[in-house]
């Protein structure tokens, strides 16, 4: 059987690496999605809450201020967003990357010399 050559060894293993590396960001955006979802409802709570409002801090409750909590969960969906977008462009050059990586590594198999079966 023909050694495959050192070039597209390479190739298969950035390509390996990238699918990683692509399953890891989509992780991560369905996490930082779920979060969103999260605040969102949150924020719904908050919205029609009269009285006091408490908020979770560790394994305890404490009253909190509504206005700061409000403010507190504004932020906390701002971050999300940009880290969201930050992992979306992420994710599109790697999958760009990808599909390149693929198109090469077909032609690089098509130049090479059918293996011979055993058996």
């Amino acid at each position: 059987m023909p050694e495959m050559p050192k070039e597209m060894e390479e190739k298969i293993l950035e390509f390996q690496q990238a699918q990683e590396q692509l399953q890891l960001i989509v992780g991560q955006k369905m996490q930082f999605k779920m979060q969103m979802d999260e605040i969102g409802l949150a924020s719904e709570s908050l919205e029609s809450a009269k009285g006091k409002v408490y908020k979770s801090t560790g394994a305890i409750i404490i009253e909190a201020d509504k206005g700061a909590l409000g403010k507190e969960l504004g932020e906390k969906k701002e971050m999300l967003t940009v880290r969201m977008q930050v992992l979306g462009k992420q994710e599109e050059k790697l999958r760009k990357r990808l599909l390149e990586l693929r198109s090469e590594l077909e032609s690089g198999a098509k130049g090479m010399p059918p293996t011979k079966k055993s058996g």
